[in-house]
């Protein structure tokens, strides 16, 4: 029975698990705070996360009728994420552990995104996962549990990072991805001409900062927006970055001989990107494993499943857990 904590940028979670059918995962969301500053503010998130935290810890044992006696590990995320916030999670999580004498596992974040999919379903290895993000645009081939390679990742901003500097060019709220989401359903994806980043290179790497820039040049060119002209700006962009992430990942996947693709994190929520993966993978023959939407942002679920799967790295060492906001997993 894990008890499990993700405090990697502006969510707080909590969450216990014993099996796939028992389980809770409770998630605090800090947007109305950020929104304002149209990003998060590392200095406030870690502020709101030592606020939450340890009521969030007693909601996720009560969902289940457990309680801190009923817990066998601790398991927490130690990066990569932002440091303020990635130092309340893990001093809160080294802190109950020892309190309570419970082995402590540390989680790499990334490889919860991994793994999120397939959470009450099968693994089979090996197979291509696409994490995206506001933080993360990276293509793994996962080999094995713990054997992975990075085969493609963004050059520089990551997908959900262009999302939201897109919405705030057009003048749309925090975070960007729902609202350009939406907004995309009833705009004219074709209407204008936006180029796709990296398109004709042959390597599996994405760009999205140029692909930034031509929206606000559009902008800036056609001067005052009407509704009309948002809502179809949105929608070109929205079209245009998810139609390279599926080109450049079944590409991989036909490189490698790769039957599975998983596609995780924050923008695997996107409505466009869940119908286009599922259209491309459906022709060329391959299975596509995409989370449930609690499972697509930041969560703590998704790290005690990890833990679960990695059972070797607990450890009663408290003081050698350390967050490290730029842990590599590859």
């Amino acid at each position: 029975m894990i008890l499990a904590f993700d405090t990697s940028c502006d969510d707080t979670s909590v969450a216990f698990y014993k099996s796939n059918k028992i389980y809770s995962n409770v998630v605090s969301s800090q947007n109305d705070i950020h929104s304002k500053f149209g990003g998060v503010i590392p200095e406030l998130a870690a502020r709101k996360h030592a606020e939450v935290i340890a009521y969030l810890t007693e909601e996720a044992l009560n969902k289940v009728g457990a309680n801190i006696g009923s817990v066998d590990y601790v398991a927490v995320t130690v990066g990569p994420g932002l440091l303020p916030s990635l130092l309340v999670g893990v001093s809160f999580a080294k802190a109950l552990a020892y309190a309570n004498n419970l082995p402590i596992i540390p989680i790499n974040h990334i490889e919860g995104h991994i793994f999120a999919p397939f959470f009450n379903r099968n693994i089979k290895y090996p197979f291509l996962s696409l994490v995206v993000s506001g933080g993360h645009t990276h293509l793994f081939y996962v080999k094995n549990f713990g054997n992975y390679e990075l085969i493609g990742k963004t050059l520089d901003d990551a997908v959900g990072e262009a999302f939201d500097k897109v919405a705030r060019v057009l003048g749309l709220e925090y975070p960007g991805g729902p609202v350009i989401d939406k907004l995309s359903k009833n705009g004219d994806p074709y209407k204008f001409n936006i180029p796709k980043g990296l398109r004709n290179d042959r390597s599996f790497n994405f760009s999205f900062s140029g692909v930034k820039t031509h929206v606000k040049n559009l902008v800036k060119k056609l001067g005052s927006l009407s509704k009309t002209q948002i809502v179809d700006i949105a929608a070109s962009f929205q079209k245009v970055s998810i139609d390279v992430l599926a080109e450049k990942t079944i590409g991989a996947a036909k490189n490698l001989n790769v039957k599975t693709i998983s596609v995780s994190g924050g923008v695997s929520a996107n409505s466009y990107l869940r119908e286009k993966f599922s259209q491309v993978c459906s022709q060329n023959g391959i299975k596509l494993i995409i989370p449930s939407k609690e499972m697509t942002t930041d969560n703590a679920l998704m790290i005690a499943f990890v833990a679960s799967l990695d059972m070797n790295k607990a450890t009663q060492e408290y003081f050698k857990i350390e967050a490290n906001p730029s842990v590599r997993l590859f």
